[in-house]
C-alpha cells in the first residue's frame, strides 16, 4: 500500500515537473508584457475626446493629451519603467486597434461588459461612475424616469456603456448613436435628440458650460459602472503590473489629485480662438498634406492603371479592372480600415498617418485611372495613326502624342478629383490623423462647444477648396490660349 502511494507521488511530481514554469509557478513572462519591455515604452490607446478622462489642453505652449486618464497611464508606464506613448483613435476603434497590435492597452474610460470580455481582458476597476441622462432645461418636468423615454430620441455614444445601459433601461426610447460624446451633446443642444446618457463627469462638465442643458434626477437601475484598463488576452504578467499600479493609485489616494488637476486644465480662461488656432493650423496642413500625397501618387497609380486598362493582353487588363472595380465599389472607410488594420497581418506597422496617405492614394488611383483612360480615349484617332506614320512606336505615341493632349481634356476632372480628395481626407479621422475633422473633434471635447469648431473647419474647407477651383480654371485658361 506504501508502494503505490509513493508511485501516485512520484506520478505527480513528474507531471509536476512537465509544466511550463508560468504554469507550475505562476506566470513570469507573457509576449504582450514583453513587447512592452523590448521596445522601452507603454502605448495606450484612446479616445481624446472625452474630458475630463482625455482631452487636448494647451499646457506651456504646447498641444497636450491630458486628463485623470493619462495620469493613470503615467503611472502604470513609470511603475514599469518605461516610457509612454499615446495612440489617438475614434472610441470604437481602440479594441480591433488592442487585437491586431497597434497598442497595448486601453485607458479611455472604458467599462468591463460581456461582450468585450469576450475579446479582451480588463484590469481591477480604478473608478465607479455613475450614469446620467443630460436633458435641455426646459424639458425638466416632461422627464423624470426611465419611463418618460417612449418613442423618444436618446443620443449615446457608439458602443458605449451608456448605448447599452440605454437600450435596457429606457424602455421604447429611440437610440442615436453617435461616434463621440461632443457630437451627442451638439445633437442635443440642436434638438435632433431630445435626451443623452452620459458619465456623470462629463455630463456636470457640460452641464456647467451651457445654461440650457440640465443632469437629470433619472436613476438606472444598472446605473454605477466600473472604469478599467483593457488588456490583451492571455497577458498574465502584464495584468499583473498594471494591477499593482491600480492598488496604488487607490491606496495613496491618488485619483482625487489627478480628477483636480484635469478640473483645473478644463476651464483655462483664455478666448477661444486663441486658444486653439493652433489646433485648426495644425489640421489643415494635414489635410493638404493628405491630398497632395493621394493625387500625386494616385496619379502615378491612375496613370499606369489606365495604360493596363488599354493593353492588348488580358492579364494586365483584367488585373486593371478587378483593382478599379473593388475601390470603386467599396467605400473609403472600410479601405482606410483595411490598410491600417490589414498591414499588421503582413508585418508592416504603419502608423495613422502613413496609413491614411496610403489608402487615400489607392482609393485616388483607381478614379484617376478612369478619368485619364476616358481622356486618352477622346484624343482623335488620326493622332495616333499621325504618330505612326512618322516612325514612332506604341510606348512613343502614348508618351509624345496621346498624354500631353489627355492631360488638357481631364485638367478639370483631376481638379475636381483633388478637391473631392481634401473632403474625403476627413474620414481618415477615425484611425487617429489628425486632420480638420480631427481637430474639430479634438476642441469640442476640450471646450465643450460641440458647434463652433465644426463652422470652423467648414470655413476652412471652404477656402481650400474654392481657391483650388479657382486655380485649376486659370490654368485650364492658360492651356487653351496656348491652343
Amino acid at each position: 500500500m506504501v508502494i503505490k502511494k509513493m508511485k501516485v507521488i512520484l506520478l505527480l511530481g513528474l507531471w509536476f515537473l512537465t509544466l511550463p514554469v508560468s504554469t507550475a509557478f505562476g506566470a513570469e513572462s507573457d509576449p504582450f508584457y514583453d513587447k512592452v519591455m523590448n521596445s522601452g515604452e507603454l502605448v495606450v490607446g484612446l479616445s481624446a475626446g472625452y474630458a475630463p478622462y482625455e482631452f487636448h489642453a494647451t499646457v506651456n505652449g504646447k498641444d497636450t493629451i491630458v486628463g485623470f486618464d493619462i495620469a493613470i497611464a503615467e503611472k502604470v508606464a513609470k511603475d514599469m519603467g518605461v516610457k509612454l506613448r499615446i495612440v489617438e483613435l475614434n472610441f470604437d476603434a481602440l479594441l480591433g486597434a488592442l487585437k491586431t497590435g497597434k497598442i497595448d492597452v486601453i485607458i479611455s474610460g472604458m467599462s468591463p461588459t460581456p461582450e468585450r470580455l469576450k475579446e479582451v481582458n480588463f484590469s481591477r476597476s480604478y473608478m465607479e461612475v455613475e450614469q446620467k441622462v443630460l436633458i435641455r432645461k426646459k424639458d425638466r418636468d416632461k422627464y423624470q424616469s426611465v419611463n418618460d423615454f417612449n418613442q423618444i430620441k436618446v443620443g449615446v455614444q457608439k458602443q458605449s456603456t451608456q448605448e447599452a445601459l440605454a437600450d435596457k433601461e429606457l424602455s421604447g426610447s429611440q437610440l442615436v448613436s453617435l461616434a463621440k460624446g461632443a457630437d451627442v451633446v451638439l445633437n442635443l443642444q440642436n434638438k435632433k435628440v431630445d435626451a443623452a446618457v452620459l458619465e456623470s463627469v462629463v455630463a456636470e462638465a457640460y452641464a456647467s458650460q451651457d445654461s440650457q442643458l440640465l443632469v437629470s434626477d433619472i436613476a438606472f437601475a444598472d446605473g454605477q459602472k466600473e472604469t478599467a484598463i483593457a488588456i490583451p488576452k492571455d497577458a498574465p504578467v502584464l495584468e499583473g503590473k498594471i494591477n499593482d499600479s491600480i492598488d496604488t493609485i487607490i491606496a495613496e489616494k491618488l485619483l482625487p489629485g489627478y480628477q483636480k488637476e484635469a478640473n483645473q486644465l478644463m476651464f483655462q480662461k483664455e478666448s477661444f480662438f486663441k486658444k486653439y488656432y493652433s489646433y485648426f493650423l495644425k489640421g489643415t496642413v494635414t489635410t493638404i498634406l493628405l491630398a497632395l500625397f493621394g493625387v500625386l501618387v494616385g496619379s502615378i497609380m491612375g496613370s499606369f492603371l489606365a495604360v493596363m486598362k488599354r493593353a492588348k493582353t488580358i492579364i494586365p487588363r483584367g488585373i486593371a479592372s478587378v483593382y478599379i472595380e473593388f475601390v470603386r465599389g467599396t467605400p473609403l472607410l472600410a479601405q482606410i480600415f483595411l490598410v491600417y488594420f490589414g498591414s499588421t497581418v503582413f508585418g508592416l506597422e504603419l502608423n495613422a498617418f502613413t496609413a491614411g496617405c496610403v489608402a487615400l492614394a489607392l482609393n485616388s488611383g483607381a478614379y484617376v485611372a478612369e478619368i485619364i483612360r476616358a481622356g486618352l480615349n477622346s484624343v482623335d484617332k488620326g493622332q495616333t495613326e499621325a504618330a505612326r506614320s512618322l516612325g514612332m512606336d506604341s510606348k512613343q505615341t502614348l508618351r509624345f502624342i496621346l498624354f500631353p493632349q489627355a492631360i488638357k481634356n481631364i485638367l478639370p476632372a483631376l481638379g475636381n478629383e483633388f478637391v473631392t480628395i481634401i473632403k474625403e481626407s476627413s474620414v481618415v479621422s477615425v484611425i487617429g490623423v489628425s486632420e480638420l475633422m480631427f481637430q474639430a473633434g479634438v476642441v469640442q471635447g476640450a471646450s465643450f462647444k460641440p458647434f463652433l469648431p465644426i463652422l470652423c473647419i467648414s470655413l476652412i474647407y471652404f477656402v481650400l477648396t474654392f481657391t483650388l477651383s479657382r486655380l485649376v480654371g486659370l490654368l485650364e485658361k492658360k492651356l487653351a490660349l496656348s491652343d
